[in-house]
C-alpha cells in the first residue's frame, strides 16, 4: 500500500487569521492563492517585509484591535468599532480614552479577575480531591 502525503493547505483567510493580519490588506498574490502549512511556518519564522509592516502599522483585524485596546471583540462592537484600525488609530483611542473604552477596559478587568478566581477555586477543589482527609 502506497502512502503519499500531500501538503496541507489552507485558504488565505485562515492563514491571515493565524498570522494576525487583516486579509484585505495583504498582497494580491497572498489573497488569491492557497497557503501551505510550510509557507505559514516560514511566514511565522521569517516574516516577509509586507507582513512585518502589516503587523506593525495595520490595518489590524478586530481580534488584534481588541487585544491592543485591552478589551473584548464584543466591547469593540459596543463601542461602535466595526472596521479594522491602524496602529496609529489604536494609539489615538488609547490617548483619547473615550468613555466607552474606559468602561470596556473595566469590564474586561472584571472578567479576568473572575476567571482567575474560578481557576483558583477549581485548583483548590482538585487539590482537596487528590488529598482527601482520612
Amino acid at each position: 500500500m502506497k502512502s503519499h502525503q500531500t501538503a496541507q493547505t489552507m485558504k488565505p483567510a485562515t492563514a491571515a487569521k493565524k498570522l494576525g493580519v487583516y486579509l484585505e490588506a495583504t498582497p494580491a498574490e497572498f489573497r488569491e492563492g492557497v497557503v501551505s502549512r510550510a509557507q505559514l511556518d516560514a511566514f511565522q519564522a521569517d516574516p516577509p517585509q509586507w507582513l512585518r509592516e502589516l503587523r506593525a502599522k495595520g490595518p489590524h483585524p478586530r481580534p488584534v484591535v481588541a487585544e491592543k485596546l485591552g478589551i473584548s471583540i464584543s466591547g469593540l462592537a459596543r463601542g461602535g468599532i466595526t472596521e479594522p484600525l491602524t496602529t496609529e488609530q489604536i494609539e489615538a483611542l488609547k490617548q483619547e480614552q473615550p468613555e466607552w473604552l474606559v468602561k470596556e477596559r473595566a469590564t474586561q478587568a472584571e472578567v479576568r479577575k473572575e476567571g482567575a478566581r474560578i481557576k483558583k477555586r477549581n485548583a483548590e477543589r482538585a487539590a482537596r480531591a487528590d488529598h482527601p482527609r482520612s
